[in-house]
């Protein structure tokens, strides 16, 4: 099965670069998105022999997620359980499966001088529990941009970025409390040494200087690691500040 991930920063944008064309070439089976930045209604895709699955927030042009998808899931739900003490901003999607839950988020950002540092903690400490809950049952399958760039491999300036949203020590150990409770980081795992980025500035032509981060990921209950047969960074393909991420594995 293959699976891809990709933060397209405003699907309805992107429709007007590659999108389409990225899509078919990829041929996944299932392929998430993230920052889709649409309502439902605002976007008609005609992905033939694909379900779509739209997550939006109430904020008109913000967050938001979606998920194509050739087998139809058993069950798809949104959120947390306990949602209420979280905005609707369409951050996650949980899809389950034969075999797997597949989770899709896009973690939110702790913004400037980590002005929501401490939302972003709480966050984490919902989704490691919903991780949890459903590693219980199914192996998990945990995808999506999740904002930190976890050790300084992962990023191009670790010493000028150490305090910045996604390089704080906060974010980077909650990261590290996820990967020690049963789930592995399915690029980091295969390609310990290898320095490669997922997200780019916009800004001091970052990309065209590799001034990255690696901040989209597979992340996958340990128990069924050993199924992977590769996890890449797809870093020639454009159209958003994000490249796609892939996952190859026998599920």
């Amino acid at each position: 099965m293959k699976l891809v991930s990709w933060n397209v920063n405003g699907l309805r944008a992107v429709l007007n670069k590659n999108f389409l064309d990225v899509f078919n070439t990829l041929d996944a089976d299932i392929f998430c998105l993230q920052e889709t930045k649409c309502q439902p209604g605002q976007v008609d895709l005609d992905l033939e022999g694909y379900h779509q699955y739209f997550h939006s927030g109430e904020r008109k042009g913000y967050s938001s997620t979606a998920v194509f998808t050739r087998e139809e899931p058993l069950s798809v739900f949104y959120d947390f359980d306990n949602n209420d003490n979280h905005p609707s901003e369409g951050r996650i999607m949980t899809l389950e499966y034969e075999s797997f839950y597949l989770v899709n988020a896009y973690v939110p950002n702790s913004q400037e001088k980590l002005a929501r540092l401490d939302y972003r903690m709480m966050w984490e400490e919902d989704m490691l529990r919903h991780l949890n809950k459903l590693n219980e049952t199914k192996p998990v399958i945990y995808c999506g941009d999740l904002n930190v760039a976890h050790k300084e491999i992962d990023i191009r300036n670790p010493a000028s970025n150490h305090f910045n949203a996604g390089f704080s020590d906060q974010e980077r150990e909650r990261m590290t409390i996820l990967l020690s409770s049963g789930y592995a980081d399915t690029f980091r795992r295969l390609y310990p040494d290898t320095v490669q980025y997922s997200w780019w500035s916009y800004r001091f032509n970052a990309r065209a200087n590799n001034a990255g981060w690696r901040i989209d990921y597979f992340i996958v209950s340990e128990r069924i690691m050993d199924r992977v047969r590769d996890s890449r960074i797809l870093g020639d393909i454009t159209g958003s500040d994000h490249c796609p991420v892939e996952l190859d594995i026998d599920i």
